[in-house]
Formats: structure tokens, C-alpha cells, sequence
């Protein structure tokens, strides 16, 4: 393996559809749980950016926590995710159901030295798909799994910035925008057009089966 380059060898596919997915507020709810962790160490977080840092502030005088101690609390934070994350709605039953048809994998913008909590939290709650932690860009990583593949892919995230990166290097994937209503979302970046927005996984579900059939007719072999 390169230097720089992110090992996915362990990673086996099988000849079906492909879906990839981030974590933080897509699978498991991250700002919400983050904020009554702040609260627990004294802190606030004001909605005032799509930004952590810069956007906490003591609870006792108001003043801004400087950034390395915001970086401290992020990584406190991933240490005892097992204590504070919960699944959003929908999304266990969704991707069951979806396993049945397609291969899933999580790929979360994390420092791997957490890959073990989160792979107890996600197993606890059964979904027990393959896991991939780097901060990494996303875009490289999926061309990567889905290489030469000719089966449909979904790539799935509340970051505009990582899905404009599988974009750019995945072609054909379908792009799906699922990110929480929260306040602080609301300043979040918007994707470009060719980005599907979905509203929910329900909504997200009925995006990717119907993704599904197309590929299937567009990459079917016509009879002899």
C-alpha cells in the first residue's frame, strides 16, 4: 500500500449493489447528543455557523472556548459516544431491509483511534455492516470500493463537501443530501443540484430501490 493511501483490502463486495454511508447525523444522531454532553462539562453550544469551533461558549461567563479545547471536547466526546449516541429514526429497519439486496458499508470522517467504540455502539444496535474511520476525502475511498464495478451505487451524507467528492471521482453513484433538522444544519452548505436531498430514510429508502431498478435495466445483457 502507497503511502497516504487508505487500506480497504479487508473489505470483500459482493456482485450486488453497493451503498455507502457516513455515521454523524445520518446513522447515529451527533449534534443533538453533543450538546447535553457539552452541558455535562459546563458548556454551550450557540447555532451560530455549521461550525464547532468558534460555537461553544462556557455556561458559566459566555465566553468562547478556545479551539484546542474544543478539539479536546470533540475527541472526549467520540471516547464516550457508547454513552451518548442514538440512532436516528427509521434508519436500523431501513438499512435491514436494504442489506437484503444490496452490500452496505459505514464510512465515517473520525479518527480511526475510535473505530472501536463506534463498531461496539453500531453492533449494539445491529448494525453490524462493515465500518471504514478516516478523515480522509470520501470521494477517493468510494472509486475505490466500487472500482471497474458495473452494479448501482449510493453514496449517502449530510456534507455537501463529501458528496461533491464522491461526485467527482464515483460516476453514476446516486448522491443522497440526508442531514437532521436542527438549528445548526440550517447554516449548512448546500449541495449542488445534481444532489438529491432527501427528507428522511423513508424518503432516502424510496430513492436508492428506485436507483436500484434503473441500474439493474440500464446494466442488464440483452438476450442472445
Amino acid at each position: 500500500m502507497a503511502s497516504g493511501e487508505f487500506d480497504i483490502s479487508h473489505i470483500r463486495l459482493g456482485e450486488r449493489p453497493l451503498i455507502v454511508c457516513d455515521v454523524d447525523d445520518v446513522v447515529l444522531q451527533f449534534i443533538g447528543p453533543f450538546q447535553l454532553f457539552l452541558q455535562s462539562q459546563g458548556h454551550a453550544f450557540l447555532p451560530r455557523s455549521f461550525r464547532l469551533h468558534g460555537n461553544i461558549v462556557s455556561q458559566v461567563d459566555g465566553l468562547e472556548i478556545a479551539d484546542p479545547e474544543v478539539s479536546r471536547l470533540i475527541e472526549e466526546f467520540f471516547e464516550a459516544q457508547e454513552l451518548w449516541q442514538t440512532p436516528l429514526d427509521r434508519v436500523v429497519e431501513t438499512l435491514d431491509r436494504l442489506s437484503e439486496e444490496a452490500d452496505i458499508l459505514f464510512l465515517t470522517a473520525m479518527q480511526p483511534r475510535f473505530q472501536d467504540q463506534r463498531r461496539r455502539l453500531l453492533d449494539r444496535m445491529g448494525l453490524l455492516f462493515p465500518l471504514l474511520a478516516t478523515e480522509q476525502p470520501k470521494g477517493p475511498i468510494v472509486h475505490a470500493l466500487h472500482a471497474s464495478r458495473s452494479l448501482p451505487v449510493v453514496f449517502i451524507d449530510d456534507m455537501a463537501r463529501n458528496l461533491h467528492s464522491v461526485r467527482d471521482h464515483v460516476a453514476d453513484c446516486l448522491l443522497i443530501h440526508l442531514m437532521p433538522n436542527s438549528p445548526v444544519h440550517r447554516f449548512a452548505p448546500a449541495a449542488s443540484a445534481d444532489i438529491t436531498r432527501a427528507s428522511d430514510w423513508t424518503h432516502a429508502a424510496e430513492l436508492i430501490e428506485a436507483h436500484f431498478v434503473s441500474g439493474i435495466v440500464t446494466h442488464a445483457v440483452p438476450a442472445a
